[in-house]
């Protein structure tokens, strides 16, 4: 080998091994700037959402309830009945009064504010397309089935009541839901964009959002929220 053929040869090999150090260093960089418990793509739980579901931005209505074309599938969920105010409870105060919606699992609406006068309650607004709501509702069912445990109302939003209470049946969930199809209990509740969010109605009729909003994982976790909102500050 000549010694100019020999030159171009060490070379070659030293602009491999550099090559071979800067894609070692771009590698690391990028998994020291990846944020610590962030699923990657491919990973056993990069399809697992762990967080509530940002929404985008946008007109939060839905279709009402057909109750002809719905009669079917409320039968399949069997939902428990939507609440009902009782006779001689106290007026409907706080931000529910004068909020009147459907209830998803039977004909007819709900006046929210008088159904829950007086009785604490645990709200939750979901969807059926949103996977951290679907993960959280069979938790919210358990919780709701423990002795002492908060009513749930669920209020569906943004979706279409079929596929809402086809949800549910999947689910095996059957505390009542009502839906908003003019997103006024979302304005009355200053409801933020993101789903799952879940709020403790208060005998006073005040509201606490359970913030920062999570999903919930087990009932015992549900059941701390409550303990912890349940009263007002100060």
């Amino acid at each position: 080998m000549s010694r100019t053929a020999a030159v171009g040869a060490l070379l070659r090999r030293s602009d491999a091994r550099w090559t071979v150090v800067v894609i070692v260093l771009a590698v690391a960089g990028v998994i020291a700037l990846w944020p610590p418990g962030t699923p990657r793509a491919g990973s056993p739980t990069a399809s697992t959402t762990a967080t509530p579901q940002v929404l985008d931005t946008g007109p939060r209505t839905s279709p009402a309830p057909d109750d002809a074309e719905l009669a079917g599938r409320r039968q399949q969920a069997a939902l428990e009945p939507c609440p009902s105010s009782a006779p001689g409870s106290s007026a409907a105060t706080g931000p529910l009064a004068g909020i009147i919606v459907p209830c998803l699992g039977a004909p007819g609406t709900v006046d929210l504010g008088a159904a829950l006068a007086g009785r604490p309650a645990l709200l939750n607004v979901w969807a059926s397309w949103c996977r951290p709501c679907r993960e959280e509702i069979p938790v919210l069912a358990a919780y709701a089935a423990r002795p002492g445990a908060l009513p749930v109302v669920g209020i569906n939003v943004q979706d279409q009541p079929a596929d809402a209470l086809d949800a549910l049946t999947a689910l095996g969930a059957h505390y009542p839901s009502v839906t908003d199809p003019d997103a006024a209990l979302l304005a009355a509740l200053r409801s933020p964009p993101v789903l799952p969010v879940t709020y403790v109605l208060r005998p006073d009729g005040s509201v606490a959002w359970v913030n920062p909003p999570v999903v919930f994982r087990t009932p015992d976790e549900v059941a701390a929220a409550v303990a912890r909102f349940a009263e007002p500050v100060g």
